[in-house]
C-alpha cells in the first residue's frame, strides 16, 4: 500500500467554503455525540489511494439503531434531518448541504454491524479526527453499485490495488458468500485492468472462485426466469421483470412446493 489511511488525509477536494463549514460542524458534532459512525464515500477514497474528485456530500456509515440515535441527537441540536429511505438512507441537512448517513445496501441486504468498526483507521477530515471504512467494508459496499448513472468498478479496482494488503479476503469472501460471482468479476476486473498486478489478489481466493464455477456448471440452472440485475440497479433492469417475465426470486415457494 502506497499509503497509509492512519496519516492525516491530505485530499485536494475543495468544497465550498459554506460546505466545508457545514460538514466541518456536522462531523464535529457526530464525535461529540459518541455515537460510532465512519467515514466512506469520496473522502475515504481519497484518504486511501489518493483520488481527488468532486463531491456534493460526505458519506458516514453506521448502524441502523445508531442511525436512530444521530437522527434525534441533530434534531436536538437544531439541525434539519430527514429519512430518505427507510431501508438505508438518512440524512442531516442544511439548505441544499447534506451529510449522508447510510446503514445499509438496499439491493444487497448489506447492512453494516459492529464489526465494520473493528481496525478501523484514524484519519483527519475537515480539522476532526474520525475512523474510516476499513478497506475490506469498503469494497463491500461499492461492489453492488453498478448502474448506467453510476459505476464503481473503478474504486473497487483502485482499492485492490492501493489497500490489497489491509483487505481481509477471507472476510470478504464471508460477505460475498451469496454473491461470490460479483466477486470473481471483481476479481477479474482487477487482473484486466491491472495485469502486471494480478498477484495481489490471493491465489487461493481465485482457486475458490474458479472452482465454484467450474462446480456450477455441473448444476442446473433454476427452472424460472430470473433477474439478478436489480442487485446492481432497479433502474437499468426494470424491465426484465416488469416486461419480459422474469422473476427476481429463483422460483416462487407457492409454486415450487405447492401451498
Amino acid at each position: 500500500m502506497d499509503r497509509q489511511a492512519s496519516t492525516p488525509s491530505k485530499s485536494l477536494i475543495q468544497p465550498s467554503p459554506e460546505a466545508e463549514a457545514f460538514y466541518c460542524e456536522v462531523l464535529t458534532h457526530m464525535v461529540e455525540s459518541g455515537i460510532p459512525f465512519l467515514v466512506s464515500g469520496t473522502y475515504a477514497l481519497s484518504d486511501y489511494t489518493g483520488i481527488d474528485r468532486p463531491t456534493k456530500d460526505v458519506d458516514v456509515f453506521t448502524t441502523a439503531g445508531d442511525a436512530l440515535k444521530l437522527l434525534a441527537f441533530f434534531r436536538e441540536a437544531g439541525f434539519d434531518t430527514m429519512v430518505v429511505d427507510e431501508r438505508w438512507l438518512a440524512r442531516v441537512t442544511r439548505g441544499e448541504l447534506f451529510v449522508d448517513i447510510i446503514y445499509n445496501m438496499p439491493t444487497s441486504s448489506s447492512h453494516v454491524t459492529e464489526d465494520w468498526f473493528r481496525g478501523a483507521p484514524e484519519t483527519e477530515l475537515f480539522g476532526t479526527k474520525v475512523k474510516l471504512v476499513p478497506p475490506t467494508q469498503f469494497i463491500w459496499s461499492k461492489i453492488f453499485v453498478q448502474d448506467h448513472h453510476r459505476y464503481d468498478g473503478a474504486d473497487v479496482a483502485h482499492m485492490i490495488l492501493k489497500c490489497h494488503g489491509k483487505v481481509d479476503w477471507r472476510q470478504l469472501l464471508s460477505h460475498m458468500e451469496l454473491y461470490w460471482e460479483v466477486l470473481l468479476m471483481a476479481v477479474l476486473n482487477f487482473r484486466f485492468v491491472y495485469p502486471s498486478e494480478r498477484e495481489v489478489i490471493p491465489r487461493w481466493l481465485l482457486d475458490e472462485l474458479l472452482d465454484r464455477l467450474h462446480k456450477q456448471s455441473e448444476v442446473e440452472p433454476p427452472h424460472k426466469k430470473v433477474c439478478r440485475g436489480r442487485i446492481f440497479s432497479p433502474r437499468d433492469y426494470g424491465v426484465d421483470v416488469e416486461k419480459w417475465g422474469f422473476s427476481e426470486a429463483v422460483g416462487n415457494l407457492e409454486e415450487q412446493y405447492g401451498q
